[in-house]
């Protein structure tokens, strides 16, 4: 019997042999929290009640009207040491149905384990990994001096500005005396496991270009076209210059180097007049190598060279450029690569080539590592198909 898609009620699994943690997951992806109308009060429902199941305390925290923070708490042997979180999202990104072979909301598994769904990878498999993995260490009978705690926020596949933005800002937050974090990564195809330890940081500039406008027959001067196309080129050929330096460096990876894509252009309003006006939208995702100072110079200094009446604004400006020390005398690294090793996993340390809600915890000082455990997986999040298999 399957659930109403909304409610995320409780799920009989089809396959007697699965794993109760696989139908928990399944239960999990159906449940809709995708944008741009997410059904956050069903997934709170369900994470209260496997909270209850596991014995853990739960709060929550309204960041602002209708955006609340769960929190479920697993408490330490010595409660007055710093605390481990371990963050997840609980919002996943639309969907093109006509590209997928399943509906994207069924948590349809096929013959192989492989299990399709939005949020597959992004990042609803975290969460579950998370609340299982205690079930399995309290069975055990295990207990940890430190409190663990598990946040389950909103918001964050538009920015988090309305979920761990604010959190991280709150009485709530601070309470949790929060050491070390936990947060999403990314699946790796190879046999390793890709550990974040830092991103880029995201800059959204808009560029609007004034110019002579007149009738479209005539060669008119100072256009705003022009000013635009210098803007674009100055812009595009630093982005093939940063291209050309991670094809051709192969220590470098994609969080190494800065990437630019624009992304909208706008302007005109008839074939037969031009425009008194245009503007470009560049997405901007800067190395955390970067002297943020000196790249605003250049921006500015494109926009200049493109003439009069050329400004920009920002409509994204992250300057934190901290990062989680991977050095072997750093006790958070330490247990984290050495629980890796005990457990025989290769791991490679990356800058994350997005965004994740960790920056806003590595803004308070915290340190935080992005670390997905899938390997031997393509990379799908955001993709159509997005699948992770049974076994992974």
């Amino acid at each position: 019997m399957l659930p109403r898609k909304d409610l995320g009620e409780p799920v009989r699994s089809q396959d007697p042999v699965e794993d109760p943690s696989v139908t928990l997951f399944r239960e999990y992806l159906r449940i809709k929290t995708v944008h741009p109308e997410p059904n956050y009060g069903a997934a709170i429902q369900f994470l209260e009640r496997v909270g209850a199941e596991l014995g853990l305390a739960c709060q929550k925290a309204e960041v602002c009207p209708g955006q609340v923070i769960t929190i479920l708490t697993w408490q330490g042997t010595s409660p007055q040491l710093c605390s481990i979180l371990l963050n997840s999202h609980i919002d996943v990104v639309p969907v093109f149905e006509e590209h997928w072979s399943h509906d994207p909301f069924e948590a349809f598994k096929d013959s192989e384990g492989n299990i399709y769904a939005r949020g597959a990878q992004d990042m609803k498999c975290v969460s579950i990994q998370y609340l299982e993995a205690i079930r399995r260490l309290k069975a055990e009978g295990k207990r940890f001096p430190r409190t663990i705690h598990l946040t389950f926020v909103p918001d964050e596949e538009i920015g988090g500005h309305k979920g761990m933005e604010l959190f991280v800002k709150r009485p709530e937050f601070k309470a949790l005396n929060v050491g070390f974090a936990l947060d999403e990564g990314l699946a790796n195809p190879t046999d390793t496991y890709t550990v974040f330890y830092g991103e880029r940081n995201p800059w959204w500039i808009q560029v609007k270009c004034e110019g002579n406008p007149g009738h479209g027959s005539r060669f008119i001067e100072n256009t705003a076209a022009e000013k635009m196309h210098r803007v674009i080129t100055s812009f595009l050929e630093f982005r093939k210059s940063e291209e050309q330096r991670l094809k051709h460096d192969e220590s470098l990876t994609l969080g190494d180097v800065t990437s630019v894509n624009l992304t909208m252009l706008n302007g005109g309003v008839s074939f037969n007049v031009v425009p008194s006006e245009m503007s470009a939208a560049f997405d901007i995702r800067i190395a955390p190598t970067v002297n943020l100072e000196a790249f605003e110079q250049q921006i500015a200094a494109w926009c200049r060279a493109a003439g009069e009446g050329v400004i920009y604004e920002f409509h994204q400006k992250n300057m934190d450029q901290c990062v989680t020390s991977t050095a072997e005398t750093d006790p958070w690294w330490k247990a984290f690569s050495g629980a890796c090793r005990d457990m025989n996993m290769t791991v490679k340390c990356e800058i994350f080539p997005a965004a994740t809600d960790s920056r806003y915890i590595r803004a308070v000082g915290c340190p935080a590592i992005g670390f997905s455990p899938m390997n031997r997986t393509p990379v799908l999040l955001h993709d159509h198909n997005e699948y992770l298999n049974e076994q992974g």
